[in-house]
């Protein structure tokens, strides 16, 4: 039988009085906090890398810092820095012309430029932009990482990237992190669609170093992917960005075509009198018949070892579904390393700025650290550790080229 018509309270308030709302969560994943973790983790494992060189050189008697300014190329670059093109020729003992035009002119160009509007030496110079570079790279790198597949990558693939063997090269007078960063930032102008943005970082990317064309490469396939899946309904920035992005590169070719005489040409003859040219693998393929038969110390057998996990992360890459502009991207600068000649134990370096290499390890290392944080620094830990040795001992100890 009722005894009121008059409707029933709502189930939780027959729970007791009501509870006091909770304040919201702050939140970490913005963008003035998510990358901090990752950066500083760089700094700190650089910035460790630099200070083994430092104890090491100390303990030899040599000057602290004067190897990180003044390796192999490092002395082409300054010199071209100081006093242009065209007035450094090394003839090599085979009689072979070496000449300034094979390296390309956006580092030296921003070192004397930072030389002119400061009190700086060019050695200095050169390495506050290079480490400067070094930092931007790691920026946009953990942008890409986080835009893809979160935070938690992210700080991995940043992670990664600073505890690679070859990453010392990262903290000295090379290019290697310029390029890096100009070619993490435009890669990711790609994925967020700022063409133009894309297009224009593309393009410096291929004034940094010869490589630089993997960039263009990058960005114009994945703008004709776009036109194709749109079926031509494409904004005109797309259009522009693409035009752009391989200027930079030809740019300096045909400069230095036209200073050699041979427009088409002439820049290929620079390259090869370095003996840096695609044969398809041929001098790879001496390189390694000659390790496996009388051997090669440590820092070569390393680069094939450095040679080979990148095959093998470019495969798992590829099996990841990774966004085309990395996979072409890193595509490009595996395909340099294998089938290019030159000097094998330099070829590391070249794959130093394909990061996205790292992705599928990146992977792996985030599942490992929430099941089994332990695991995981001890891993990461031991990268870090042979990171610093390898780097300490091809910059301070060994005498081949970097």
């Amino acid at each position: 039988m009722r005894t009121s018509s008059a409707a029933r309270p709502p189930r939780a308030a027959l729970s007791g009085p009501p509870r006091r709302p909770r304040p919201p969560r702050p939140d970490w994943s913005g963008a003035a906090r998510g990358p901090l973790p990752a950066l500083a983790l760089f700094a700190a494992v650089r910035l460790a890398g630099i200070l083994a060189v430092i104890l090491i050189n100390a303990f030899a008697g040599r000057p602290l810092v004067r190897n990180l300014a003044h390796s192999w190329d490092s002395r082409w670059y300054l010199h071209i820095a100081t006093h242009g093109y065209g007035h450094l020729v090394w003839i090599t003992p085979q009689g072979t012309v070496q000449t300034d035009w094979a390296f390309f002119p956006l580092y030296p160009l921003l070192v004397r430029a930072l030389v002119t509007a400061s009190p700086l030496t060019s050695g200095r110079a050169a390495l506050l932009i290079a480490w400067t570079a070094a930092g931007v790279a790691a920026y946009g790198i953990h942008l890409i990482g986080r835009h893809l597949y979160g935070r938690a990558v992210a700080t991995a693939l940043v992670a990664l990237w600073a505890a690679l063997p070859q990453a010392v090269e990262l903290t000295i007078a090379y290019t290697e992190s310029l390029f890096a960063a100009l070619a993490a930032w435009s890669l990711y102008c790609v994925l967020k669609g700022r063409w133009l943005w894309a297009g224009s970082l593309a393009a410096a990317a291929g004034l940094a170093r010869p490589s630089g064309f993997a960039v263009a490469f990058a960005v114009c396939l994945t703008a004709g992917h776009q036109v194709l899946r749109r079926r031509g309904r494409v904004p005109a920035r797309l259009w522009a960005g693409a035009a752009v992005a391989p200027l930079g590169w030809l740019g300096y070719v045909l400069w230095v075509g036209g200073r050699t005489g041979d427009v088409l040409g002439g820049y290929f003859a620079v390259q090869s009198a370095w003996e840096s040219r695609f044969d398809f693998g041929a001098g790879s393929l001496r390189f390694l018949r000659v390790l496996l038969l009388y051997g090669g110390g440590v820092v070569y057998p390393a680069a094939l070892l450095i040679v080979a996990a990148a095959l093998l992360l470019f495969a798992l890459l590829c099996l990841d579904r990774a966004p085309l502009p990395l996979v072409l991207f890193a595509g490009v600068l595996v395909l340099l390393v294998i089938g290019g000649s030159g000097s094998f134990s330099s070829k590391s370096r070249f794959l130093l700025p394909a990061f996205p290499l790292l992705i599928p390890m990146a992977h792996a290392l985030t599942r490992t650290w929430w099941r089994r944080r332990s695991r995981a620094v001890v891993v990461y830990g031991a990268l870090t550790l042979t990171s610093l040795l390898f780097g300490t001992y091809v910059t301070a100890v060994a005498h081949s080229p970097l």
